[in-house]
């Protein structure tokens, strides 16, 4: 045969063998990446929507199963099979849920409006399945009546993900009528599909507003690594020439607090406080009014006399009065702090000429000034000291002196999501590899504001020839900090750094997890900001400071001095940062706890009434607006902002615990922490875990003693 001809047939082949080879879904296999990573960049938008589809149907095949298991109800037969019947639904979801947060397009957001209704739709199936909950209620009456001649034994966790399993489902109406339920699905789906809706129109809002300047004149006093952000951000919307600030808090925030522009300064503040509320097609008030009224009809169907009274049965909290009574407690300390701090802007006010009252645009650069003129801080220069690669190895440092663990970096040898998210290998004291970290830092087009852990997969344990294995778990922590200017440094505010130890503080509880059931995996939400909350005390110690706050030109350690003045000035501000976030908090907390709406209720009108009888001062908003309330409005922190402030009690008891040894790192509180708090999941409840921690249950003086707050005498 002719060479030219055996060439050809060996190509065909070749051919023929590659179509035939059907491409295969990387959420539907498994991962030959160190680990067992993902390969993210793999995932197209028809994997996603594949692995969903298919992940529903094998979870109701598994739940078919165990209704049609002909044998008694057990914990392993049912319980554990429920527990673990989703594990391709629940993978493909967490990956996704996690692109859409830091890497959303729109596709995905079209795929996020489709998954998410048939998801809800999924979980109803499931719920208010009463041949399944029946089974599972024998299971729970027989172990928690102690029947006479049971013979399953079930350990405390067992326990545990029995009683955890069985309140979801009477929780989400299982016990409800036939009638009853089809509403209940009914209004499931309308508030999933709203709140998907509400959660895309502030993306768009937030990354889509834009404040243009004319000329670097009008931004005087703003750093000049912020101008020239400011600069490129035009030149990319086609602006050359201007300086442009988006919505984004590094964008946006730095003009509030350093530009002596009063117009400027309005300009933004009122963009950013007014997104989702310009009028345009992404307003949120109509979906915000129908979400508040949907979720008191659903809570009331279910047997409440409120959203937050629904809530709350799975909280810390307990209840509503509970809530006010924390939050009337530190509101009063709080508004007299920040009368005070009004007085020094005013002051400063008239050091400009102005001999008007201060307007919300003016709190945080006034406050600044003043600061700065009381303490003698410099926060743009104290920033120098603050170089994003520094933070991280003070974060890590910490990490090191409590719990023993190290850090390998291994970006660029595993699967990511994003090319400027670094990857780390987080190994225990005992040398075991413990997790896999992921800190994705940088604002970007599709990535939503703030900061957030979130875990890429859970922990858990399979078995492997016939013993327990551990699965790492793969967290990430995805803010948006400074971006470094040109070739220059990524120089942080203290703020900023805050948030990084905060959000690290989150990973490291997720990365401890020691759990063997989804059902004990979650914590209460008023009880999971305690490990990233105690975390923040940390970053500001002059013992870590002196480790890693290091000059980003010559690498001199922060001079003691300016350690003394941030350690005295750390409690100035606290009066406005109080305020603001307990005005939000009980926004939320009000508009939930409404046992009956009028019928021209609207979300606005509701926000200012309560802002008034609270007395708030004029000159500080929420923290977020109704409208932009990713955290109350979103699903998240539905009736649950108020847990910033629960969690924050028990972290400043719980930081003072260090304190009183005399050692920050002491190893055996450290050890205790980790045991009592971090690693148990929700086999206890938050309270039992704290106390196991401290001995005795939390005292609200010690975060008004941290706040600088004083109580009404």
């Amino acid at each position: 045969m002719h060479f030219k001809s055996l060439i050809l047939m060996s190509t065909m082949c070749v051919m023929v063998s590659a179509c035939s080879e059907k491409r295969q879904n990387p959420l539907m296999t498994e991962s030959d990446a160190p680990y067992g990573i993902i390969n993210y960049e793999q995932i197209t938008i028809d994997d996603y929507r594949e692995a969903m589809q298919e992940g529903m149907r094998q979870q109701k095949a598994n739940i078919e199963a165990i209704v049609n298991n002909p044998d008694k109800p057990t914990f392993s037969n049912t319980i554990e099979a429920f527990d673990k019947s989703g594990t391709l639904l629940d993978k493909t979801f967490l990956t996704f849920g996690n692109m859409s947060g830091s890497n959303s397009s729109e596709e995905i957001r079209q795929l996020e409006t489709e998954a998410y209704a048939q998801l809800s739709n999924h979980n109803d199936d499931i719920y208010l399945n009463r041949a399944l909950f029946d089974r599972i209620k024998q299971v729970y009456d027989r172990h928690l009546d102690n029947v006479t001649g049971e013979t399953e034994m079930l350990d405390h966790e067992q326990m545990s993900a029995l009683k955890h399993i069985y309140q979801d489902f009477t929780r989400a109406g299982a016990a409800l009528t036939d009638e009853e339920q089809e509403k209940l699905r009914a209004l499931n789906l309308e508030i999933s599909n709203l709140q998907v809706q509400f959660s895309q129109n502030l993306l768009h809002e937030t990354n889509n507003t834009y404040v243009t300047v004319d000329s670097r004149e009008e931004l005087a006093g703003l750093p000049e690594a912020n101008i020239e952000a400011a600069a490129q951000m035009a030149n990319e919307q086609g602006q050359p020439g201007k300086f442009m600030f988006n919505m984004q808090r590094p964008s946006c925030n730095p003009v509030l607090q350093y530009c002596s522009n009063r117009d400027v300064r309005r300009r933004v503040y009122e963009a950013y406080y007014n997104r989702g509320n310009q009028g345009n097609e992404w307003d949120n008030k109509e979906i915000c009014n129908k979400l508040v009224r949907l979720r008191l009809k659903r809570a009331q169907l279910l047997g409440y006399k409120s959203c937050a009274e629904q809530i709350l049965t799975k909280r810390m909290a307990q209840n509503v009065e509970n809530v006010y009574d924390l939050l009337g407690a530190v509101w009063g300390p709080a508004v007299d702090k920040a009368k005070e701090e009004l007085a020094d802007i005013r002051r400063e006010m008239k050091k400009d000429g102005l001999k008007c009252e201060p307007e919300g645009w003016d709190y945080m650069y006034y406050c600044s000034r003043a600061k700065a003129a009381r303490f003698q801080i410099d926060e743009e220069k104290m920033s120098e000291y603050f170089e994003i690669n520094h933070v991280i190895e003070g974060i890590f440092y910490v990490a090191n002196r409590l719990y023993g663990l190290t850090f390998k970096e291994i970006t660029g040898t595993v699967p990511t999501y994003e090319p400027s998210a670094r990857v780390w290998e987080v190994s225990d004291k005992n040398g075991e590899v413990l997790a896999v970290f992921y800190g994705d830092y940088y604002p970007r087009d599709g990535k939503g504001a703030g900061a957030w852990m979130s875990d890429m997969r859970s922990q858990s344990f399979r078995t492997e020839n016939g013993k327990e294995v551990r699965v790492i778990p793969i967290v990430q922590n995805v803010c948006n900090m400074t971006k470094a200017s040109g070739d220059g440094p990524a120089l942080q505010s203290i703020d900023n750094v805050t948030t990084m130890f905060h959000e690290f503080g989150h990973a490291m509880h997720f990365m401890m997890h020691n759990v063997h059931y989804n059902a004990t995996y979650n914590v209460e939400t008023d009880f999971v900001e305690l490990p990233s909350q105690i975390n923040e005390h940390w970053a500001t110690e002059p013992e870590v400071l002196a480790v890693y706050a290091k000059h980003y030109k010559t690498g001199e350690v922060i001079p003691a001095e300016m350690v003394q003045k941030l350690v005295e000035s750390e409690k100035y501000g606290q009066g406005f940062a109080t305020v603001e976030y307990l005005a939000a908090a009980i926004v939320d907390m009000d508009i939930h706890s409404m046992t009956q709406l009028p019928a021209d209720f609207d979300v606005i009108a509701a926000e200012e009434e309560t802002l008034a009888k609270w007395g708030i001062p004029r000159q500080i908003l929420p923290r977020y607006r109704v409208t932009n309330f990713s955290h109350c409005m979103g699903g998240g922190y539905t009736a649950g902002y108020y847990c910033y402030l629960w969690s924050e009690v028990l972290d400043c008891d719980g930081f003072e615990a260090f304190k009183e040894a005399g050692n920050i790192f002491d190893p055996a509180l450290a050890e205790r922490f980790r045991k009592s708090c971090l690693e148990p999941g929700s086999i206890d409840d938050g309270l039992t875990m704290y106390r196991n921690f401290r001995g005795h249950g939390p005292d609200v003086s010690a975060l008004l003693r941290k706040r600088g707050l004083t109580p009404n005498k």
